[in-house]
């Protein structure tokens, strides 16, 4: 990955020398990157948005094609063209970012070898930290957890329950069938928590063994996602799961609406 990891390595080296601080030029480099990917995750921020608001006609497709799927694949692809959606569109910048990551630890373990590069005395320490080391005190491990469990929980709201089958039907065939849709959505909602929650936990336990400037990247470039999502999407399931957690904490420790004390 040399064609990719010298130029990088380049501008780390010239933004290190023009602000004279490691971290912060990991922190410019970072918006930088995240500024120049803009124009292909926003085209996918919004695509994105677009299947999410189709999701109810999705599936009523799902219940009327779902016993052949080469047809079910063929109207969803026929509703996609209609909206003009391409579900493919969000991959690239995903997969760009990635090798970019991939890259950005082959130039840290650099400095891990050499504190000097092209006659450059590189200073790794940021804030008592050292940047080409994994960060012992788990503060960046845990504030790329943290962030990433926000950015998987705006992306990925809640499973939306659409009711294609009356709940109040009297018909015993027509119940076994809202019975099975119940069984489904319960199944949907389970794989779709332990998709939020298990990559945090993923991203969180990475960067422990990562130097902390690949740790410090992550963050920065997730804030930078955080932010671009509010503005594009707004809040997503951030506001639902946000209110079921009080809800929880309430009920847990008692609290009534309108009072101002705890049982």
């Amino acid at each position: 990955m040399n064609f990719l990891t010298a130029p990088l390595l380049q501008f780390l080296i010239f933004l290190y020398t023009t602000v004279g601080n490691f971290g912060l030029a990991i922190i410019i480099f970072t918006l930088i990157l995240r500024l120049v990917l803009a124009p292909l995750s926003v085209p996918a921020i919004k695509s994105q948005k677009k299947i999410q608001s189709l999701k109810p006609e999705l599936d009523r497709l799902k219940k009327t094609h779902g016993h052949d799927q080469k047809l079910l694949q063929q109207e969803q692809m026929n509703l996609y063209k209609k909206h003009n959606i391409n579900p493919a569109a969000g991959c690239l910048p995903y997969i760009l970012q990635f090798v970019v990551l991939i890259a950005l630890y082959q130039v840290l373990n650099t400095f891990l070898t050499s504190n000097e590069i092209n006659g450059i005395v590189i200073n790794t320490q940021f804030f008592g930290m050292n940047l080409a080391q994994p960060d012992g005190t788990y503060i960046l491990p845990i504030l790329s957890g943290i962030t990433q469990l926000i950015l998987s929980v705006m992306i990925l709201p809640g499973v939306e329950g659409h009711d294609l089958i009356p709940n109040n039907a009297k018909s015993k065939k027509i119940q076994q069938e809202n019975k099975k849709e119940e069984n489904v959505q319960e199944m949907a909602e389970a794989m779709q928590k332990q998709m939020v929650f298990m990559m945090p936990v993923v991203t969180g336990i990475a960067a422990t063994r990562f130097p902390a400037g690949l740790a410090m990247y992550w963050v920065i470039s997730t804030v930078f996602s955080i932010g671009q999502q509010w503005l594009l999407s707004g809040p997503g399931g951030l506001t639902s799961y946000t209110k079921q957690a009080y809800s929880w904490i309430r009920h847990r420790l008692g609290w009534q609406a309108g009072n101002k004390e705890f049982l």
